[in-house]
């Protein structure tokens, strides 16, 4: 029997934590919102609710009944690890074993990022986080979320909660409540609704945990590898110990092994593919050996090869507004363009935030192909491409006028 989903309204301004982490909630119906959620958690039972990067789908992270829960509604592989996420550090180091101390990498990212969109990877004591966490790993990927009532949840439940993107597995993460609705609507209960995230990507995951000392991005997100780097070299100036590379995975280095049994999330499969077809439109130099397009050669060989139910084509396009690129294709008066607002190309934060949004838009527009943009891999957009090539199953290098 499908399960009615229930959309309960939360007031992220009326949810206040102290100094010392304890949480002060002030609207009456924020509060009942969160008791109905937690009570839900307590009967293992997964929740939905918003983070500042995507909504999450919670579950104990500490019962494997519970966690499997996760698995099953999201249609997701066994082997793709979950994130634990704390509301405190207290909280976080009840998961911790004994014996570890925390790194002066660790204490400077922890101080400047938590909480945030941060994801760290921590040896897991295995006597109390269940393998369906981990993958079986010897780590565990812990982040303690910023948005207010992600952290009140936590606090208010008294528990750790696992949570991937709540969304069916391989699709564009949700960055609304709405988003959540049209996908598990009758899979969940519960649905608690914080308004847009702020992010609009997935936390940033890294592994410090080598002996090289060295800090690796194993997922790039919410917070840039620049941002990572200015800490880091301010934090080590008054040392004499060196400073921490940075690597970022796929750019800087690569782990066959890591890739076939992944420590952390969105590293193994396909990822963040709406039900059309997507394709990244590559603007930048081409390899050697492949010859670009112009655009109108392009949209020639797209109306030939693209199967449509009508008699005009219906493409989505998500790229800057100040795009070269979309003032060339839009001049075919022949196909009809779904755009969607994308910021500028100077604005990756506003794109980030809004990427799955419009992927998601869309896709329920009935568009038959989705165009993006390539922007530079720097800042926030280092994130945004990761997410694009998961998303995109072919690309297509393009010569601007």
């Amino acid at each position: 029997m499908a399960a009615v989903t229930q959309v309960l309204a939360c007031d992220s301004t009326s949810i206040v934590f102290s100094s010392d982490d304890q949480v002060a909630i002030s609207s009456p119906g924020t509060l009942a919102a969160l008791h109905t959620a937690a009570s839900c958690l307590k009967d293992l039972l997964p929740v939905a609710f918003p983070t500042e990067t995507v909504y999450g789908l919670g579950a104990i992270a500490l019962n494997a009944t519970a966690a499997l829960k996760i698995f099953s509604t999201k249609g997701r592989p066994a082997d793709n690890p979950l994130i634990v996420h704390v509301s405190s550090r207290r909280m976080l180091q009840t998961l911790l074993p004994q014996n570890y101390t925390l790194s002066r990498s660790y204490e400077l990212l922890m101080e400047h990022f938590w909480p945030g969109p941060l994801t760290l990877l921590f040896p897991c004591d295995h006597s109390l986080i269940p393998d369906i966490i981990t993958a079986g790993q010897p780590t565990v990927a812990i982040r303690m979320p910023s948005h207010p009532v992600a952290r009140a949840l936590i606090a208010v439940t008294d528990a750790p909660l696992a949570a991937p993107s709540a969304n069916s597995s391989g699709k564009p993460s949700p960055t609304r409540a709405e988003h959540v609705l049209n996908d598990l609507n009758g899979k969940i209960t519960i649905i608690l609704d914080g308004g847009p995230c702020e992010v609009g990507l997935e936390s940033t995951v890294v592994d410090g945990l080598h002996e090289d000392g060295n800090i690796r991005i194993l997922r790039p997100g919410g917070i840039t590898v620049e941002d990572i780097k200015r800490v880091l070299v301010d934090g080590f100036s008054d040392v004499d110990t060196p400073i921490p590379q940075i690597l970022v995975h796929r750019r800087d280095f690569s782990d066959d092994a890591l890739e076939q049994a992944p420590t952390t999330p969105g590293m193994k499969y396909r990822h963040y593919s709406p039900s059309v077809p997507v394709t990244l439109m590559r603007i930048s130099d081409a390899p050697l050996g492949i010859e670009p397009l112009s655009p109108s050669a392009f949209l020639e060989d797209l109306k030939r090869s693209m199967p449509h139910s009508s008699d005009t084509l219906r493409v989505g396009l998500l790229m800057p507004s100040d795009s070269i690129l979309m003032k060339s294709l839009i001049g075919d008066t022949t196909i009809q363009w779904h755009g969607f607002p994308f910021g500028l190309v100077s604005e990756p934060a506003i794109i980030a935030r809004r990427l799955f949004d419009g992927l998601l838009t869309l896709e329920r527009e009935g568009v038959d192909l989705i165009l993006v943009e390539e922007v530079p891999e720097e800042n926030e957009g280092l994130a945004i491409m990761n997410r694009v090539k998961k998303a995109a199953g072919s690309s297509q290098w393009i010569t601007i006028p």
